[in-house]
Parts: C-alpha cells; structure tokens; sequence
C-alpha cells in the first residue's frame, strides 16, 4: 500500500452531532467490530479513557484506522466542545480532509462555526456529513439551506435522504441519480429513487452543477453556453474543488442505523483528497519541505502508566522504520524509534516502516512534546507547531497530602506537555499554584487526570485575584528608624516625598539629596526599603503601583548608621505616608470575546452588562455573533459554567488579559473587608 492508497480524516463538529458515533460506525463497516460501541454498552473504540466514558462525550482526539476497498483510512475522532479545542487544532495538522458533522436535528451550531475558520487557516480540505436524519424533527433541507446560508455556495449536496426521521431507509444519489436502501444491513442496496423524491433529486442536482462550475472557468463558460457537465467531470470537478478550499461535498445518513457509511466511506476513497494533496504545513525553520530525507510532525503525546509517554506523529516526507535515529527539532537532540505501532484506540499494533502521509506512535521518547518535529539528522526544516488557544479559566490547586505535595510540580509539568492548552504558573504576589485551562470541563478532566496517571490528589479553589494598589494623593513625610540596645545601635533617617506617576503601572525612585546628607552608599537602601513597603500594600495587601518616591533630605550617624538602618527607614517612610495617600484598588481587566447565536445576543449582552462589562462591538460571523467588551476578572473566573448554562452549550468565548483600572468603591470596600478576614 503506498501514500496515494490512504486517507486522514479527522472528525469535526459540535458536540452531541455523532462523531464518535461515526467513527464507531465505520469501523463496524470495516468489520473491526462487531456491534457498535457506546450505543449498546457505553463504551467505544475512540472514546475509552475513564472520564470519556464517565461523561460519555470525547474530551481528546483519538486514532480509529480502517481499511476498505484496498485504501487506508486513518480516523481521527475529536472533541465537539470549546473546552477541548486543543484536541481539533492538533488532528487538523495531521488530516488531509475535515469532514463536518451536523445533526439534522439542531443545525449548523456555534463550534461548527469556529472549527470550520480554523480548518480554512490550515487550508485542509472540507466536506460534510449531515447526521441523525432518522431522528425526530430531524430536516435535511432545513440543515443544507443553513450550511449554505453560513457558508456560502460552496455547499455541495452530494446526496439527499430516502425516507425522513424514523422511515429514513437510504440516501439518493445526485449524480448518478441512483437511489441506495439498507435493509438492515451495514452495505446498501441498488435501488430506484422514489418518485416523491425525484423532484428534490432534480432540483439538488442543478444546485450541485452549480457548485461544481464555479471551480472551474472552462466547466463554468460550458455551463452558460448550455452543456452540462458529465458525471466524471462533476466528480473531478469535485474533487479538485475540496483541495481548492471552494467546494465543500454534503453527504448524509444515520450513524446509529447504518445508513449512508458504506457511501461515505467510498466516497472518502475515491474522492478524498490524497496525502500528497494537501498544502504543506507552515515552517518555523527552512525554506520548504525537502524533496529527500525523512520529516514527521508530533501532533498528540500521552502517558501511559505502563507504556510510558506516547507520541503521535504524521509523516510528511521519506518514510521512518522502526529503530531509525532522527532529530528532535526544537529540543535538538537525537531519538531512536523504538517501539513505533499504530494506535486504534487504546490498543497497539507494532508496524515496521510508516510511509509518507501516514499516521502512527512512538514510546519512550521523552524529548518528545506536541509540535515537534522529526527529521534527518543536519536537516534545517522545522514544521511550526499548531496555534494553541489561551486558557479562559484558572484554578489554584494544593496537595492534598505531603506524599501529593512531593510529586505535585512533575505532575503539572507532564499535564501541560500532554496538553499544549493547559498551563501552569506559580503566582507569587498571591503565593499559589495556578492551573488553567479552556474551561471547567476542561481542568476537571486534567485533575482527574493527575489523580489517574500521577497518582496526586488535589483539592482547588478559584484563583486570588491579583489586584494593585495605587494612590492618589501626595505626601511629605519622615521615615525614622532608631534603635539602641546597648553597644552598636541603628540609626537613620530620610525624608521623602511621595506623589502619582503618570504611568499608573510603574514605579520611580528619585535621588533628590544635596549636600550628603544621606551618604551615597546608603541611598539604595531607602530605595528597597520603599519597595519592600510598597509590595506589602497600603489597604488590602496588594503591591502598590503608579508611585514616585523622592528621597531629598536625611540624617546618619557616622558609627550607627548602615543599609539595615536606611532600608528601615524607607520602609517607615511609606508606614508614615499611608493615611495620607488616599489609596485605591486596581482591578485587572480582561479582553472578552463571545460567539454566541443571533438568539441568545441580548441574553449574553445582559449578563456581561450585569458583571460590570461594558461592551466595545458586535459583529456577525455567519449564524454566529461575535461580542467584544471589557469586563473585570473578578466577574469572569466562573464564565465558562455560565456562559454553558445560559446558552446550553451553544457559546463560546476566549478571554486575555486586557490592563488594569480603577475598582469602584463598593468593590474596593468588599476586597478590604475579605483581606481584614484573612488577617
């Protein structure tokens, strides 16, 4: 079997529209399995880690490879929902074809929208699968005038359903106008287009023609003269359309019932596009992908408690055999592949030589993280690794015993190589170790995860907010240190005068002293001294920022003075300046975008006007509209359950550190009063 005998097709979608169902149903096409998976005992080929099955939806891709009709398919099946976006941005750098589920039930659905920008900017190519047609209110003209409508006339309807809901008995062919019912069974049956169908079959059929000429100038100027093409020339017209990115194939069925797989599994063989066609990836080193030599991208690593760490990797050029020594670009060592199988699942199956535009794994190779890159040993090229979306939520966690505590950072650290979205900080303005993520879900499943894999239990509570103090006011003050307790004692003063940068985030310390009044050598020390203070708070123990601290006059002592006694003194400087500076809160402020459906616009505006937000735009993404506002971290660290909650699951957000400013008084009250509490 060479590179033109497979295909890499990753499974994309909101969540809850069948694409583990799918995955699961060509498998069972393919004769891997013999019933199909989680619909009869909750468990299935691509989603078998424990909080999978627990919460019977994908929280990370997964590999299903099949064989039909002489050709390799490698399935990967991924997450539906925002928390696991991560997952889809990493399989899409390893697929040649996206293929999009949509439940004919709820349409075309927020994350579609999203996944369906990010495959573009991979430059893949798309096609879709409409699902659940044999459920109630399930309508495949509703779902094809929405796909359409979205995503312009590119659209292509391949086939259209035999039947409707739970009399859906097969699919309809729209160029060759031949009609295919299962009677029961997992491969189709020839058989003649009803004739209450052979009016939409017609009229499908044109809009299909039209889809098709528009990717070809010499299709489309015989197309106005009145010659229509021929069914090869639609297919091929078809399939030079999907690698263009300008046609986008609609084919349908049930999942569940094995209706339509054994068609779309032959059209993923005859008219998916071939490894060598899809665009290469962009490049962080080098000037091209090389023509010889050996080139691989790592898009997943795992651990496994009894393998060890497992990495997954798509092949670009040349082939690599088991035992073959590589480079490891960026770490820039050398690895050995031992151990190279292929995974289906959970399960591993030892292969000698992985070909050019194939997948496969690799153990032990510990330099090994997602986004490396596998090439000959003096080779230049590096392939760049996939965007990595920015975390919207944070928990602090802590050790819940001394044993957790020893081997909590080397957990942390394996959980955020496995997963290039979760990160990991030590915050020492509020001294806690912080983990986040792309929401709930998404770190319930990381520290479910530790517990499983690192055997470290952890209790969280949400973050300390990092506010700031600032002031606003001046002051002219003395800071006075003297103390003697028999033999050398301590001595110094300094005068300062303590005003408001212009810069609110900064801070300055100016030497104003003439005449050596506080010796040289001594200054530094009133200027560690003041920032000690300053980091210590003013009114409810945040660092205090937007400060200039002049220092213009002093006394010393010629035995008793030194730094000691001068760092003190600045330290009681600011002590003596407080009440007088009118301080204040600063709050951070974060950058907040929502995709949300045009329905729920007023109610997500509603809510963000209600945490103190102010929205800066609106803006519409097809179906979806898109919300700017500014709104204060203290009102957004729970956003993601309430974003879920108001939408059902249809919005989405991302969220970034915006700048700080002032806190209104009745928050300002409420930090000090907490900060009083923890005293």
């Amino acid at each position: 079997m060479g590179p033109d005998q497979i295909r890499n097709v990753v499974l994309v979608g909101h969540g809850g529209s069948g694409k583990t169902a799918l995955a699961e149903a060509l498998a069972h096409l393919s004769g891997l399995t013999t019933r199909m998976g989680r619909i009869e005992d909750g468990n299935t080929i691509t989603d078998f880690e424990p909080e999978e099955i627990a919460r019977e939806s994908s929280v990370a891709l997964a590999l299903a490879p099949i064989e039909w009709s002489g050709f390799k398919i490698n399935i990967i099946d991924t997450p539906g929902y925002a928390d696991f976006l991560g997952e889809v941005l990493a399989a899409l750098r390893a697929a040649d074809l996206a293929l999009f589920v949509v439940s004919a039930v709820d349409g075309v659905e927020v994350q579609t929208e999203a996944i369906w920008r990010l495959v573009e900017q991979e430059g893949i190519a798309r096609a879709v699968f409409v699902n659940k047609l044999d459920r109630e209110r399930s309508s495949h003209s509703r779902t094809l005038s929405q796909l359409k409508e979205i995503f312009g006339t590119g659209i292509a309807p391949l086939q259209v359903p035999i039947g409707s809901e739970h009399e859906l008995a097969g699919v309809a062919n729209l160029v060759g106008g031949e009609g295919y019912v299962y009677h029961g069974s997992p491969i189709a049956t020839r058989a003649d287009v009803p004739e209450e169908a052979k009016g939409l079959v017609a009229d499908l059929h044109t809009s299909l023609v039209e889809a098709v000429v528009e990717t070809d100038d010499q299709l489309l100027e015989k197309y106005f003269e009145g010659e229509e093409p021929t069914g090869d020339q639609l297919i091929a017209g078809m399939h030079k359309g999907m690698v263009d990115g300008t046609a986008f194939p609609v084919l349908c069925g049930s999942a569940t019932r094995m209706i339509g797989i054994d068609r779309l599994a032959e059209f993923i063989v005859k008219y998916g596009p071939r490894p060598s066609e899809r665009p290469a990836p962009p490049l962080a080193s080098g000037d091209a992908l090389p023509d010889d030599g050996k080139l691989a991208y790592v898009f997943k690593t795992m651990s496994d408690p009894y393998v060890g760490r497992i990495s997954l990797f798509r092949v670009f050029r040349g082939s690599i055999a088991h035992d073959d020594e590589l480079e490891v670009s960026p770490a820039g060592n050398r690895g050995r592949m031992h151990n190279v199988f292929l995974m289906r699942g959970k399960e591993h199956e030892d292969m000698d030589k992985v070909i050019a535009g194939d997948i496969a794994a690799v153990a032990k190779l510990e330099s090994l993280v997602a986004g490396s890159t596998l090439r000959t040993i003096g080779s230049n090229v590096a392939i760049e690794p996939v965007f990595v979306p920015r975390p919207v939520m944070s928990l602090a966690v802590f050790p819940r015993s001394s044993q957790d505590e020893e081997k909590l950072s080397t957990a942390l650290q394996r959980a955020a190589e496995d997963d290039p979205t979760v990160e990991v900080e030590r915050r020492a303005d509020t001294n806690q170790t912080i983990i986040s993520g792309l929401g709930d879900a998404h770190l319930e499943v990381t520290i479910a995860r530790l517990a499983r894999r690192y055997g470290v239990e952890v209790d969280t509570q949400l973050p300390k907010i990092p506010y700031r103090e600032t002031i606003r006011g001046t002051a002219d003050v003395e800071g006075k240190h003297k103390k003697q307790s028999g033999g050398r004692g301590q001595f110094g003063v300094a005068f300062l005068r303590f005003a408001p940068l212009d810069t609110p985030d900064g801070y300055q310390f100016v030497n104003d002293i003439k005449g050596g009044s506080i010796p040289r050598q001594y200054i530094p020390a009133v200027d560690k001294g003041v920032q000690e203070a300053l980091a210590r708070g003013l009114i409810a123990g945040y660092p205090v920022v937007g400060v200039q601290a002049s220092v213009y006059d002093g006394k010393y002592h010629s035995v008793d003075s030194d730094e000691m006694s001068f760092r003190m003194a600045g330290i009681q400087a600011v002590k003596a300046a407080a009440p007088k500076l009118n301080a204040t809160l600063l709050e951070p402020i974060m950058t907040v975008t929502v995709r949300v459906p045009e329905s729920l616009m007023g109610e997500v505006i509603g809510d963000l006007n209600a945490k103190r937000g102010r929205v800066m735009g609106m803006e519409a993404e097809g179906m979806t509209r898109v919300v700017t506002a500014e709104v204060p971290l203290a009102e957004m660290q729970r956003y993601s359950i309430d974003l879920r909650s108001l939408t059902s699951g249809r919005g989405s957000f991302e969220m970034a550190f915006g700048h700080y400013e002032e806190a209104p008084p009745p928050e300002v009250q409420r930090v000090i009063e907490a900060s009083h509490q923890d005293d």
